[in-house]
C-alpha cells in the first residue's frame, strides 16, 4: 500500500484505466521500458522487468486489445491446450505462461481436453482453429495428448514446453544436473539401495525423471533397486510403500514428485520406520507443503512457472517472426531433514 494508505489506485483517477505512463511511474522506470516489455523485448534488465511486471499487476493494467488488433491486424489471444490442469506441473507451466502473456498484452485461454474421447479432442481443436487466436501452447504432458496434437491440423504457430518433450531437446538440462546433485548427496551419506517412486508411464515428465535418476546412479556404478509407478498423488506413494512391506529393503526412496514422497513418509511412519534414520526420502517440485511435513522434505525445486514464461516467449517469437533462445529451466536441490546417513553406513 502507498504511504497515503490509498493503495495502488492512488496512482490514477477513480474509474480511469491505467496507461503505460502510470505503470512506468509506479515502477520507477521510463515509459519506453514498459512499452518494450509489452512488445516482447527480451533485453530488459531483470530488476526492471520485475518492477514493471509487479506494477502491471498492482495497477491492473490491461492493454486495449481491440484497438491493438485493429491496428496490427493480429489477434492477441492465445490458447493453451492441456489434459490435466490440476497436476502441479501443467498447472504451474500454464500459470507462468499466463503471466507472461498478460505482460505482453495477450490473453491466454486455457482449454482442458478429454483425451479419452478423441471426438471431444478433435472438436475442441476445431473450435480453437475457428476462433481468432494467434498461437497455441500445447501442454503435451502425456502420450495420449501428444498423439492428439500430432494428428491435428493447427492453423497457427504451436509450441510444446521444453519439459514436456521426450528426452528433452538439447537445451541445457538443469533438471538432470539437480538430480545428479541429489544422488551425489545421498551416495555421500552412504546410500546404495534406492527405490524410485515414478510417475505414470504415459507421462513424458515421469520418463524423463526416471532416466535422469538412472543416469545419476550409473555415474556411481549403482542402479535403482526397484521402481514402482504411482499416479502423482500422495495416496499412490502411500499405497506403494505399504504394498512393499515387508520386502522394503532400500535405504533411500527417491520420488518423482513431492506428493508421492509425502505419502511415502506417512506409510513409513505407520510401518514403524523413521525418516531419515531408517529410510531417507526425497521428492521433486518443491510444492509449498514440502517444507511443512514431518520431517520437512528434501526435494528439487523446478522453475515450472519460469518454464511457462519461456514457452510463451518462444511462441511470441514464432508469432512475430522474431528470434529468441530457449532458456534452461531453473532447478536446484533443497536440502531439508528427510535425508540423513544410511542406516549401517560405514563410509
Amino acid at each position: 500500500m502507498s504511504p497515503d494508505g490509498m493503495g495502488a489506485s492512488a496512482d490514477r483517477s477513480v474509474g480511469k484505466q491505467p496507461t503505460i505512463y502510470d505503470v512506468a511511474r509506479h515502477a520507477g522506470v521510463s515509459h519506453q521500458t514498459v512499452s518494450r516489455l509489452l512488445k516482447g523485448d527480451p533485453g530488459i534488465k531483470p530488476l526492471n522487468r520485475e518492477r514493471v511486471l509487479k506494477a502491471l499487476d498492482e495497477l491492473g493494467y490491461r492493454p486495449n486489445l481491440t484497438a491493438r488488433s485493429l491496428a496490427t491486424n493480429r489477434s492477441h489471444r492465445v490458447a493453451a491446450l492441456t489434459q490435466e490442469i490440476t497436476q502441479v506441473g501443467p498447472g504451474m507451466v500454464a500459470q507462468g505462461a499466463s503471466e507472461e502473456a498478460r505482460a505482453h498484452g495477450y490473453v491466454l485461454d486455457i482449454i482442458t481436453l478429454d483425451v479419452g474421447d478423441r471426438a471431444n479432442v478433435e472438436e475442441a481443436i476445431k473450435l480453437v482453429n475457428q476462433h481468432d487466436v494467434a498461437g497455441i501452447l500445447a501442454l503435451a504432458s502425456t502420450d495420449e495428448l501428444r498423439d492428439a496434437f500430432e494428428s491435428a491440423r493447427f492453423q497457427v504457430p504451436v509450441v510444446i514446453p521444453f519439459g514436456m518433450v521426450a528426452g528433452d531437446s538439447g537445451a541445457p538440462d538443469m533438471r538432470g544436473e539437480a538430480i545428479r546433485e541429489l544422488i551425489d548427496h545421498l551416495v555421500e551419506l552412504g546410500h546404495r539401495r534406492f527405490l524410485h517412486l515414478a510417475g505414470p508411464g504415459t507421462w513424458v515428465a515421469a520418463r524423463n525423471r526416471r532416466q535422469d535418476f538412472d543416469d545419476a546412479l550409473a555415474a556411481h556404478g549403482l542402479a535403482l533397486e526397484a521402481v514402482v509407478h504411482g499416479d502423482w498423488s500422495a495416496k499412490s506413494g502411500y499405497d506403494a510403500v505399504r504394498a512393499l512391506q515387508p520386502g522394503l529393503s532400500c535405504t533411500a526412496i527417491v520420488a518423482a514428485n513431492d506428493q508421492m514422497a509425502i505419502g511415502a513418509i506417512l506409510a513409513l511412519s505407520e510401518l514403524g520406520l523413521r525418516v531419515p534414520e531408517d529410510v531417507s526420502v526425497t521428492g521433486m517440485d518443491d510444492i509449498p507443503e514440502a517444507a511443512y511435513v514431518r520431517p520437512p522434505l528434501t526435494t528439487i525445486q523446478l522453475g515450472l512457472a519460469e518454464e511457462g514464461r519461456d514457452t510463451f516467449r518462444q511462441l511470441l517469437a514464432l508469432m512475430t517472426g522474431e528470434e529468441t533462445e530457449r532458456r534452461p529451466t531453473p532447478a536446484k536441490v533443497v536440502l531439508r531433514r528427510s535425508t540423513g546417513p544410511a542406516a549401517g553406513a560405514t563410509n
